[in-house]
């Protein structure tokens, strides 16, 4: 199987790809891909539920349903223009008709969330335009976090007021974002300049380094959803520009789609089929009583250890209460990780940890 770089005619020759804008385009082709499959080669069976869409580039393929031929789909006819039988579950099989077939194939999600923020955003809120100019559009901050799987979680309308509620406000290097200690009050997405991160601590009033954070990095989501002052301080490198969304908003527009509750019958259920617990408490906490096989990393140490969490694994998380693995979870969400929350923490668990 081969992947071949992505144009932007090729996407526009198909539907409703042609219907975006320049740089959604450009955002929906660094995540696309091109392969290629031999004769007789399955790109789908019936019944399979992958969020994907599937584009014909050049070849044939066959569609077969109930082990009967029902189409063939040659490339470049009006038929090849859509999906290959997009409806979940599949309702056919496709085969490799051809020597060679090549295919696009996007995600469904993502396509979704760009379609309806080109639609519903940039089309019909003005205002926008303003953030647009920021920087570079073929790079813009803006489609950087709708690329997140985490906002195919957020629904539209909600998309569209986060943006028009959004604020804009210019920092100078060294100037402080966000001092350790204060109340939360906003959430921040760097669209220009760099930020560091660092954390006071009773031996370097200086701070720990905990993060290098550049544009489309987000912070201060920590102190909103735990309802607790700020753990770290946030200061600029760089001349740049943040911009902020109030605490109310984020908590009912960004934070609650995004977050994913489970109950302890559910998480311990999740965790039988492969899923890990994580427990963002102190060290302390942790050597006291935890969780069978749990992963311990504090919940400020985890942007600086994210690598070596696996992608490919869902994560439970859970503190005593709820309030710090929401924000652990969030954190994580916004980064592409399949998280889920526990409930309550490990105080509303029946069986005691250990």
């Amino acid at each position: 199987m081969e992947n071949k770089t992505l144009d932007l005619g090729t996407l526009r020759s198909f539907s409703p790809l042609d219907g975006l804008k320049t740089e959604n385009l450009n955002a929906l082709a660094r995540k696309a891909t091109m392969r290629s499959l031999t004769l007789d080669k399955t790109l789908f069976k019936q019944g399979d539920k992958d969020k994907n869409a599937f584009y014909l580039v050049s070849g044939v393929i066959e569609l077969v349903q109930d082990g009967k031929n029902i189409a063939i789909i040659r490339a470049g006819s009006p038929e090849a223009r859509n999906p290959i039988s997009p409806s979940l579950p599949r309702r056919c099989t496709a085969v490799v008709a051809s020597d060679r077939a090549e295919l696009l194939t996007v995600d469904c999600d993502l396509l979704d969330v760009m379609l309806t923020w080109d639609q519903t955003g940039t089309y019909e809120v003005g205002e926008l335009g303003r953030l647009a100019q920021i920087d570079d559009m073929a790079d813009d901050w803006m489609t950087l976090m709708l690329q997140t799987k985490a906002f195919h979680k957020v629904p539209p309308a909600n998309i569209q007021a986060i943006f028009m509620r959004l604020q804009r406000v210019d920092f100078k290097a060294g100037q402080s974002v966000i001092k350790q200690g204060e109340e939360g009050d906003y959430f921040y997405v760097i669209v220009k300049g760099k930020c560091q991160v660092t954390r006071e601590t009773p031996l370097n009033k200086d701070g720990v380094k905990l993060a290098e954070l550049v544009k489309g990095d987000t912070f201060g989501e920590e102190a909103l959803i735990s309802e607790a002052r700020r753990n770290a301080n946030v200061t600029m490198l760089t001349d740049g520009s943040l911009m902020r969304l109030g605490k109310d908003d984020f908590r009912m527009l960004l934070n609650e789609p995004m977050q994913e509750y489970v109950d302890q019958y559910e998480a311990e259920k999740l965790i039988a089929q492969g899923a890990k617990w994580l427990d963002v408490r102190l060290p302390s906490e942790f050597e006291t009583q935890h969780l069978d096989n749990a992963l311990n990393i504090p919940l400020y140490f985890l942007r600086i250890k994210l690598k070596t969490l696996d992608r490919n694994t869902p994560y439970v998380v859970y503190c005593d209460n709820g309030r710090r693995s929401s924000a652990a979870a969030f954190i994580l969400s916004e980064r592409d990780f399949h998280t889920y929350v526990l409930k309550g923490g490990t105080q509303s668990m029946i069986t005691l940890v250990k």
